[in-house]
């Protein structure tokens, strides 16, 4: 006999019975004989309830990853909630406003922008640019030069902590490709190239830890890093990037994004920022 489902793993709204499951109201053996297999499986009351509680815990400008799943559907949705989106490639971007999300809700990231994609979303207007090399900038300025519009940015700063995370899975080490160092001066750096270009509007600093972060104090030790950098630059925003991780494995327990709002507030707090 099967050893039994961990409930922490499954949606709130999974009815576990004898020879049948369902999630939502939905039953499984159904969806997947209507459907076939493998298939994937999403609650809608659940993921709306998680948006309200992200906009409820952080405001307006919070942003779903749309790296953790896509489609024009799930786009719309984060949307209606009240949520920006956070796009890294063409693509992502492309499915966002196919599904009728205003470009002014879209967040471009990503370590490896294309001139194509910088320059769509910068004529598209997108509601920010995370910026993460000197040669990004470069080519901003070169599409600004050439008439596209100069973006509201902000700078990717690695604050060079340890995520407690799976090693694949951490962005924030020493060694990491991501960002701007902040202990070697880069950061500093990117700040003094951005402020002086006529191209760029800098708004603020973005970090990002790793992804699947269960140990909420790794944002607090993020933000501790870098507090007296940022308190120092007077800038209207930080974001301090998503990874919060979930149950994947029985006994598992991850923090609730209002947990996780609590404790980056009070670091913010405690950082003076």
């Amino acid at each position: 006999m099967a050893d039994p489902i961990d409930r922490g793993l499954l949606p709130e709204s999974t009815v576990l019975s004898p020879g049948a499951t369902s999630i939502g109201g939905c039953d499984l053996l159904g969806l997947a004989a209507e459907y076939g297999t493998p298939l994937f499986v999403y609650d809608e009351q659940q993921l709306r309830d998680r948006c309200r509680e992200a906009v409820a815990a952080f405001g307006d400008g919070v942003a779903y990853a749309t790296k953790a799943f896509l489609c024009t559907a799930m786009a719309r949705l984060a949307w209606e909630e009240g949520m920006c989106l956070d796009v890294a490639t063409g693509g992502e971007a492309f499915v966002a406003l196919h599904a009728g999300v205003p470009s002014d809700r879209l967040v471009l990231h990503g370590n490896n922008k294309s001139v194509a994609e910088l320059d769509m979303a910068l004529r598209r207007s997108v509601r920010r640019v995370v910026i993460d090399s000197f040669a990004e900038i470069e080519r901003i300025e070169a599409l600004v030069s050439g008439g596209a519009p100069p973006p509201r940015a902000l700078i990717r700063v690695n604050p060079g902590v340890d995520a407690h995370t799976h090693e694949y899975l951490a962005t924030a080490g020493a060694d990491s490709k991501f960002g701007f160092a902040l202990r070697s001066g880069e950061a500093e750096a990117a700040v003094a190239r951005v402020s002086a270009s006529a191209s760029l509007d800098l708004i603020g600093i973005h970090l990002h830890v790793g992804s699947q972060v269960l140990d909420i104090s790794s944002f607090s030790r993020a933000i501790s890093e870098v507090g007296s950098f940022v308190a120092g630059l007077r800038l209207p925003e930080l974001s301090i990037g998503g990874g919060l991780g979930v149950a994947y494995n029985a006994g598992e327990r991850a923090p609730s994004i209002t947990e996780w709002a609590a404790a980056v507030t009070a670091a913010c707090r405690a950082a003076g920022i």
